[in-house]
């Protein structure tokens, strides 16, 4: 007999099974009884908590980017800071992360009319904070001008590594990675 689950570690293997259903299937076949099923519960304890597919949805989302956050990485420069982490998302495993949520997504946002930033909102899954650490430190070292730091600017590196993956469906090259930050996105902090 399996041991009962409860509290965090029911509601982790729920959206874990919710993230599963979504990757495997898509929104367009994700259904409530489908992660019931695959999480082994009763539909009673999957309703209790989210009250359609949608609210579950986008709980398994935000518990799956959550569970992605990588450690922003001090190596003393903005430069070196920004493309250590745009090399740690460019391992395969976020590429595919990203690319699942894309495609697999799609039905989502036609069916309900939010975008896809409405389920990625950086300030909920707490890669803002992540990525903020990054800019304070190079303000601090006075390697940028604070002024010139716009939410969008912050986030344009990681924008059009985004932009590759979604366009190759493929870990993107170094010196990609190297043209993002050299080239498009310094000379605008600087």
């Amino acid at each position: 007999m399996t041991e009962r689950r409860r509290g965090a570690a029911l509601e982790k293997a729920l959206l874990d099974a919710a993230w599963e259903e979504l990757a495997d299937n898509g929104y367009a076949r994700f259904t409530m009884d489908a992660v019931v099923k695959r999480a082994g519960t009763s539909p009673p304890v999957l309703y209790r908590r989210w009250s359609d597919r949608d609210a579950l949805a986008r709980a398994a989302i935000v518990h799956t980017l959550r569970a992605h956050v990588l450690d922003a990485p001090d190596t003393g420069s903005l430069r070196e800071d920004v493309l250590t982490l745009m090399r740690q998302i460019n391992d395969a495993a976020h590429v595919q992360l990203v690319t699942v949520m894309s495609g697999h997504l799609a039905s989502h946002h036609q069916e309900t009319g939010t975008s896809p930033g409405d389920l990625i909102d950086p300030s909920v899954t707490g890669r803002k904070e992540a990525v903020d650490v990054l800019f304070d430190r190079a303000v601090d070292r006075g390697e940028i001008r604070p002024e010139l730091l716009t939410e969008r600017i912050k986030s344009l590196p990681f924008d059009l590594l985004r932009h590759e993956f979604l366009t190759t469906f493929a870990p993107v090259s170094d010196h990609v990675l190297e043209e993002i930050v050299d080239t498009i996105f310094l000379p605008l902090v600087r």
